[in-house]
């Protein structure tokens, strides 16, 4: 098999609409004036505060922490004053403490910040500590705590490291501009995760719809035997990080399981520059690249962008709306993104893009009747029955939707993208999945 061809079964072929800014360079965000840092933009337990109303704070010092395994330190992006902690929306759709910080514009950087460290010279459990300490989680959407993922159990036992360069997701771009732009950092990233997981096998899958990419990757990656360059099938949801397993190694994460399961670890490109610049420039987790897209933008940019700033103030640099009023403002693409009902939300850690769509893009397709073409279940990379699981969900049969392993769906939307009758496929398992979640926990 050529390895441009290495793919997954089922997924759909999706316009990628990623023409407006995949040839643009990273640029640097203009200085916010408030960010909003939430205490919570992880998976796991939500940070304390470290800092109260009034105190002067520095970039990159640490204001919020938590005791528990898995959750991840916050930072501060700015210098400045902490003007108030206090409950405030964000992207992900809930309510949590954040940290609002006036900046005063001198972006000084606070004394933990700029300790540079040779990976040759770090120990696996240095490492870990180091990813902890800088606040870093899966930066793909995820928000997994990355010193979490790479302390499997004894008893799991990995032999790969595989980067996730795929970037499947409509629009996006930042990823692409990253592994262009900061190839070096991508695989000293990688030669760190592999160190810290004491494996030495380690693979960058890309599609190949982003040769530029592939060839910036294979020149930084040229003098190192333990590390492959894969090319992979552009096909949606490529990016998936047990489809790209599949593709990439053969092997099939089993229902209910992991990565680690069958000896693999995946991280994002996103996250393994975070990690080299944690270990070779001391800097902890407080920016981030963010494509800017769409239609309904006047001027598309790949930014980096301070974590808490303001979705307005970012859509302000990009020349503002190209309408009066959006059709629809998604963080993240159009087939895993979340939508906004407001854009005085803060960018997180997970923040890849900020989509927006005009009236005519978003403007509702009436819904039909299901007429059991099976469609969904053709194109359904984890192969289930969607059309069951989502008719389960509508009429409260969680059993039902939990016996048709709903909580195995990754959400990826290739079955409401080719739907027929428009039916909200994904979105109705998306409520299975939280209510049989919500009902676990009540057991517990």
């Amino acid at each position: 098999m050529k390895l441009k061809d290495l793919t997954f079964k089922g997924g759909v072929n999706v316009p990628h609409h990623k023409g407006l800014t995949e040839k643009l360079p990273l640029e640097r965000a203009e200085e916010p004036e408030i960010v909003m840092i939430p205490l919570h933009q992880h998976t796991g337990a939500p940070c304390e505060p470290l800092v109260k109303v009034g105190d002067m704070v520095k970039v990159g010092q640490k204001i919020g922490e938590s005791q528990a395994f898995v959750s991840a330190p916050v930072h501060s992006s700015v210098s400045g004053i902490v003007k108030s902690i206090t409950p405030m929306a964000i992207p992900t759709g809930l309510t949590v403490n954040c940290v609002v910080i006036e900046s005063d514009g001198k972006n000084e950087l606070h004394e933990s910040v700029g300790l540079k460290r040779s990976l040759e010279e770090l120990s696996s459990k240095e490492i870990i500590g180091i990813i902890k300490e800088a606040g870093i989680t899966g930066m793909g959407g995820a928000g997994f705590p990355t010193h979490v993922k790479l302390s499997p159990p004894p008893d799991k036992k990995i032999d790969t490291i595989i980067i996730n360069g795929a970037e499947c997701e409509p629009y996006l771009t930042a990823d692409h501009r990253l592994m262009v732009e900061e190839p070096k950092k991508i695989v000293f990233g990688l030669k760190a995760i592999m160190k810290a997981v004491g494996v030495d096998k380690g693979i960058i899958g890309i599609e190949n719809n982003k040769p530029d990419a592939i060839e910036a990757l294979k020149e930084a990656s040229k003098d190192e035997k333990n590390i492959t360059i894969v090319s992979l099938k552009v096909k949606y949801p490529q990016g998936d990080e047990k489809r790209l397993i599949n593709a990439t190694l053969g092997r099939i994460v089993p229902s209910g399981g992991l990565p680690m399961d069958v000896g693999a670890v995946v991280s994002n490109v996103s996250t393994a520059k975070a990690i080299a610049e944690a270990i070779g420039e001391g800097k902890p987790l407080y920016e981030r690249v963010v494509t800017i897209t769409g239609n309904g933008i006047k001027k598309p940019r790949n930014l980096i962008v301070k974590i808490g700033t303001p979705f307005k103030d970012i859509i302000e640099q990009c020349g503002g709306l190209s309408e009066e009023a959006p059709g629809k403002i998604i963080m993240g693409g159009p087939m895993m993104g979340l939508s906004q009902y407001t854009t005085d939300v803060p960018v997180i850690k997970g923040s890849g893009g900020i989509l927006v769509l005009t009236k005519e893009e978003a403007k509702p397709i009436p819904m039909g009747p299901c007429i059991k073409c099976g469609k969904c279940v053709e194109v359904c990379p984890v192969k289930l029955q969607p059309l069951y699981l989502s008719n389960y969900s509508l009429k409260g049969m969680l059993d039902k939707a939990e016996k048709f392993h709903a909580l195995d769906c990754v959400e990826c939307g290739a079955c409401s993208y080719i739907c027929p009758a428009k039916r909200p496929l994904v979105e109705s398992i998306r409520v299975a999945k939280r209510e049989i979640v919500a009902k676990r926990k009540k057991a517990k």
